[in-house]
């Protein structure tokens, strides 16, 4: 069916599957938060409990998500995702069936094992698809069935919850994830020669000199991407585990009335990050180079995210969700666009890895926060966690300028040597020293 669409339609046709992929991804993960207080009472829980739950989740998201990285950069976007769309569906069918929070917490591991598997695929058909004055709008059009999914779920599971029951609002997002897979893997094409040169460089992606995994490691904008997720990713984990239960328990909002308005902040979100990936890609047009355009715009609206720290101190459930439609779109843009960072700084074959390893950082990261939270919500008060969220992007700016630069490996030619296969085959033998 795409392979008859000429490539710069198909393109567009391939991001319109990937979003509906991310859209169930993430309407599957926040399931667990608006049926929190059904959850806690199903399953005898306390927040404490329920954090454990959470961090299963969390836990299994972020060991398994360097390892999706890998397995896109080695085996592919097609199957890679095929086969996670699959892991996660069975997933949801498995906690809609479950009878015990063993089994439920089980099931919430393996979603969090195969969850993954989206964002390096994404990352990597955004890449060899898109050049880089399309990349940041490209991906955060495709990204954003995360808040999609965000914000359909409230009406969408309270009302199958309501109708129904819990166990039922498992088994319909199952369902449309396995037709979601089949239709991935008719859908998904490689791009042609010319298409891929236009966007890498190349006319084959997989022939692109990449960083081995060892001298990854080595990269001064890997441990700084690697910190910018740890530290900024925990707010936005947040707003899909913790606000939709903290509306409800703590600023008096019914199942009901979250279904009405528990998906405001994901939507604002939604449109605020994809303006502010395409303001991003109109300072490319307008001759900023790439990853400085990138940096611009998240400096600016990180001074956003600080705002969460008014929430305690005003308890009035509008209010808090005007703060954290704010809030996420600043989480948002920077989800969007630190992915585009990594297509900017590292080589095509590696941006699935790198984003791969941030994910579980990001993941990691989100496991403290999360203990963090457990602890205190409900019982030492909410206002040191959302002054701790307050600090988080304002950190993440300064790691970003100090540590993130476009990296290139260098391949060491003595003269008179026979090329590596692994690099061009012409070698200026004034310079000893080629970037590749």
């Amino acid at each position: 069916m795409a392979s008859l669409l000429p490539p710069n339609r198909r393109r567009w046709f391939i991001i319109l599957v990937i979003f509906l992929a991310i859209v169930f991804n993430y309407f599957d993960r926040q399931i667990l938060s608006i049926l929190k207080p059904v959850l806690k009472e199903e399953f005898s829980l306390d927040d404490s409990g329920y954090a454990v739950v959470v961090n299963i989740f969390t836990v299994c998201y972020a060991l398994m998500y360097p390892v999706t990285g890998w397995l896109v950069d080695r085996f592919g976007a097609k199957l890679t995702m095929f086969f996670g769309i699959i892991g996660w569906s069975l997933a949801c069918l498995g906690g809609g069936i479950s009878k015990s929070i063993g089994q439920f917490t089980f099931f919430r591991g393996m979603l969090g094992m195969a969850e993954p598997t989206n964002f390096p695929a994404q990352l990597r058909v955004i890449t060899i698809w898109f050049p880089g004055k399309m990349r940041a709008t490209a991906n955060s059009l495709c990204v954003a069935g995360s808040s999609i999914g965000a914000i359909i779920a409230p009406p969408l599971v309270a009302w199958l919850a309501l109708a129904f029951n819990w166990q039922f609002v498992f088994l319909v997002a199952g369902a449309v994830g396995l037709a979601i897979a089949v239709l991935w893997i008719f859908i998904y094409r490689e791009p042609p020669a010319e298409v891929a040169r236009e966007a890498v460089g190349t006319g084959n992606p997989a022939d692109s000199t990449a960083f081995t995994w060892r001298q990854l490691w080595g990269t001064r904008t890997l441990w700084g991407i690697l910190l910018i997720r740890f530290i900024s990713d925990p707010v936005w984990y947040f707003c899909l585990f913790w606000l939709p239960g903290y509306l409800q328990e703590e600023s008096g909002l019914s199942l009901q009335q979250m279904g009405m308005f528990g998906w405001i902040p994901f939507l604002v979100a939604d449109l605020g990050a994809i303006a502010t990936s395409a303001w991003s890609d109109r300072l490319v047009k307008k001759g900023k180079q790439p990853l400085m355009a990138r940096k611009i715009m998240l400096t600016s609206v990180a001074v956003l995210a600080p705002l969460c720290v008014l929430t305690p101190y005003i308890p009035n459930p509008f209010v808090t969700l005007f703060i954290f439609s704010i809030v996420g779109m600043a989480c948002l843009s920077w989800l969007f666009t630190v992915s585009v960072v990594v297509a900017e700084a590292f080589p095509v074959n590696n941006v699935a890895s790198v984003l791969g390893i941030a994910g579980g950082f990001g993941a990691a990261g989100a496991v403290v926060f999360n203990y963090f939270v457990g602890q205190l919500m409900g019982t030492l008060g909410a206002e040191r966690i959302f002054i701790s969220m307050a600090l988080l992007h304002p950190l993440a700016v300064l790691v970003l300028w100090t540590m993130v630069r476009p990296e290139r490996p260098k391949a060491k030619v003595s003269v008179g040597s026979a090329p590596s296969p692994t690099h061009a085959p012409q070698v200026n033998t004034s310079e000893l020293t080629l970037n590749v």
